[in-house]
């Protein structure tokens, strides 16, 4: 699919823009998370406009739309859907993490990804934004919001990719190249304490191919149709390197898998 309206807004001031956010993710996680909120619900209006073959304007594609966001947090993200007239629901399973930044959010449910706790068929959009890496069995959560994803709906799952610049998380930019745990060990001998993204229970190297070889699949058994791979933050002239094995793995920081419900 060509995607249009999602190509339209894949550009460099925007890629550049949300590059310069990351150095205030554990500073100023309001505005890290707020932009991020803001271009997330972007592109899934987008997505689902492209999806639906609209020609026209993509702002109103999430009007009256049923989303679930799977591993929303505090709530950053629900006053951008809002705005576009989406009924949001996030699901977080850390009620920690859930409270953390005092957002009052209407429909907020705790529960873990990999066992969703709605019925089939429950939402027009279903969305994981950066949450894949963190969990043990990311393709079983991508299976359930497969699951609760109506027909002719989407599944959208965003992840950073381990071997990407950003794999390491706050652990630093190449670190996670020699290894993960050596990372870690790096990142808790400087700081005195370990990164919120502890390799091996918070944070798992997930690549490229490892969301390919789940999606194909998928595709295969006729369950969904891929209706869009593409690195999410790049601008839409670099979007090849999606296709090209090994170096993708490199140059993607985060891979979009969007699939339409059969």
């Amino acid at each position: 699919m060509d995607l249009p309206h999602t190509r339209a807004r894949a550009t460099l001031p925007r890629a550049l823009a949300l590059l310069r956010d990351v150095r205030v993710e554990q500073t100023d996680p309001a505005r890290f998370y707020g932009h991020l909120a803001e271009d997330t619900a972007g592109l899934l209006g987008c997505l689902v406009a492209d999806a639906s073959g609209s020609i026209d304007d993509a702002a109103p594609a999430l009007r009256g739309a049923r989303v679930l966001d799977v591993g929303g947090g505090p709530g950053y993200f629900a006053e951008a859907f809002a705005r576009r007239g989406a009924h949001y629901v996030g699901l977080e399973p850390d009620a920690g993490e859930m409270a953390a930044a005092g957002i009052r959010v209407a429909a907020s449910v705790r529960g873990a990804g990999e066992a969703l706790p709605f019925r089939d068929g429950a939402f027009d959009v279903v969305y994981s934004s950066n949450v894949a890496e963190h969990v043990p069995d990311p393709w079983a959560m991508g299976s359930e919001m497969l699951r609760v994803t109506r027909p002719g709906g989407l599944t959208v799952l965003s992840y950073t990719v381990w071997l990407g610049p950003f794999g390491g998380h706050e652990t630093g930019l190449w670190e996670h190249y020699v290894g993960g745990d050596f990372a870690r060990e790096r990142y808790t001998r400087r700081h005195g304490h370990e990164p919120k993204n502890v390799f091996g229970r918070s944070l798992f190297a997930v690549s490229c191919a490892d969301g390919l070889r789940w999606a194909r699949p998928v595709a295969d058994s006729g369950a969904a149709e891929v209706v869009g791979l593409f690195p999410r933050y790049h601008p839409r002239w670099a979007w090849w390197v999606t296709r090209v094995p090994g170096l993708r793995e490199f140059l993607v920081s985060n891979l979009v898998i969007v699939l339409r419900k059969s």
